[in-house]
């Protein structure tokens, strides 16, 4: 079980949150502590601020923190296909525990179904 905190985006399903909660991480969905409507940038500060890794389906997160030049917060980026949650959840912790101290450091980790990449923030631009 990771010591990291984090922030489930909307796209993450509420029962991959359970799964996580159940083996002892501490994880929150954006709706259960801001608007639903919040916007990338409002998310993006919230998990900076509160020290969380932000977990998404939705690269607009990773693209803002390189336009930006972003330090933190941390970003794990899912492009799957597949959408079960039980996958879903595996692919995180196996993430998780490939890059714990990346996380901790500042990185965006993209997770597909057979790897796990990861780059640096902030991201250098050309």
């Amino acid at each position: 079980m990771p010591d990291i905190e984090f922030l489930a985006d909307m796209n993450i399903s509420p029962s991959t949150v359970k799964q996580l909660r159940k083996k002892g991480w501490d994880i929150v969905r954006i709706s259960e502590i801001l608007d639903r409507q919040s916007t990338d940038i409002k998310i993006i500060n919230y998990a900076k601020e509160h020290n969380k890794v932000i977990i998404t389906q939705d690269l607009d997160f990773s693209m803002l923190l390189a336009v930006r030049g972003y330090t933190k917060p941390s970003v794990i980026n899912l492009r799957v296909q597949n959408a079960r949650a039980d996958f879903i959840t595996k692919r995180i912790v196996t993430a998780v525990s490939l890059m714990e101290e990346e996380l901790r450091d500042g990185v965006i980790v993209t997770v597909d179904e057979t790897s796990v990449r990861y780059r640096s923030l902030p991201i250098k631009l050309a």
